[in-house]
């Protein structure tokens, strides 16, 4: 089974969303964890709601710390765009493709959504082209 790890840096929303995501769409045919390099102390209140949106709870999820043990288990890295910040994944890993999304962090609940929905529009052609 294919694992993927989405990174960011502070694993509090994107990368939240997007493990969640992957999990529900791909129904257990593949795996998913997110991780960060300077973890939050908690996911993304605006995180949780809008994921609430779409039925998919993450109020039990936690921010973690990024490992080398994630690194080497995982067949697919993905950064969620954070490629401008001096502790983003994406400059220490050559091994990850880069999503782009824009960080809703600060911004209003649509930001959040509008984060979710390009999240989520990846995620399932990600596991498209797994199927292949």
């Amino acid at each position: 089974m294919k694992k993927v790890l989405f990174l960011c840096v502070g694993n509090s929303c994107r990368s939240q969303m997007a493990e969640a995501l992957f999990r529900h769409h791909a129904r257990g045919k593949a795996g998913a964890m997110s991780a960060g390099t300077k973890p939050a102390k908690a996911v993304s209140a605006l995180a949780i709601e809008v994921m609430r949106e779409r039925g998919i709870d993450i109020s039990a999820q936690r921010p973690k710390a990024l490992t080398l043990e994630m690194v080497k288990d995982a067949d697919i890295r993905i950064s969620m765009g954070c490629g401008v910040e001096r502790s983003c994944p994406a400059l220490y890993l050559n091994l990850f493709e880069d999503w782009t999304i824009e960080d809703p962090y600060g911004g209003t609940v649509e930001d959040y959504r509008r984060a979710r929905d390009d999240i989520e529009k990846k995620v399932l052609a990600l596991i498209d082209s797994l199927a292949k």
